[in-house]
């Protein structure tokens, strides 16, 4: 178990692999953040009429959403992985099966589908989380327009996170994330049938 730990450790600690973990994190959040919102205004729109049933139908979303994380990003890392050790051992002219090269390709891997996974089921539970409280705290219409409120803030959170790596003006990247949620929401309700 500590050869695992440490191995894990010896991963995270490569800023490629945090890298692409960043990268799938954030991507499949904000799908699902986007996805959240589309699912909370069309529910709304379509008639539904308590939280409880929109929150079902979301968490249905972040079943869909996350297990495409992980399943999409491990068969993505796992070719890739194989496609890189077969250049090594083509270059070193020897086996690496059951090697410290592979371990930590197989430990990346993991740490590649989990970051994958956990964005987009994180967004949708946060975004949905108004809707918890509709007829306690919220009207429908208030749990709606909250959750809608909840999934602009996680998409901004991401510009203002994104801009703290690649140094831009944070407000500016936070106005550009934030945005596909205003976007989206909007788009379902001039969708036709929505009224």
């Amino acid at each position: 178990m500590s050869g695992r730990l440490e191995r894990l450790r010896r991963v995270l600690g490569k800023e490629d692999v945090r890298s692409i973990s960043r990268r799938y994190f954030i991507a499949n959040g904000f799908d699902g953040t986007l996805t959240s919102i589309g699912v909370v205004v069309g529910a709304y729109l379509s008639g539904v009429g308590d939280g409880l049933t929109t929150i079902t139908i979301g968490l249905g979303a972040a079943v869909g959403l996350g297990t495409s994380g992980v399943w999409s990003v491990w068969e993505i890392e796992r070719a890739e992985a194989l496609a890189e050790q077969e250049r090594l051992e083509k270059a070193m002219l020897t086996e690496l099966e059951d090697t410290r090269v592979q371990r930590e390709h197989r430990a990346a891997q993991i740490v590649h589908a989990v970051a994958s996974a956990t964005g987009p089921i994180l967004a949708i539970l946060l975004t949905l989380s108004p809707l918890a409280l509709e007829g306690v705290v919220f009207t429908m219409f208030q749990a709606v327009v909250a959750s809608i409120c909840v999934g602009i803030a996680i998409l901004a959170t991401f510009g203002i996170y994104l801009a703290s790596i690649s140094k831009q003006r944070w407000y500016v990247a936070a106005v550009r994330m934030g945005l596909a949620g205003i976007v989206v929401a909007a788009i379902n309700v001039v969708l036709p049938g929505s009224a």
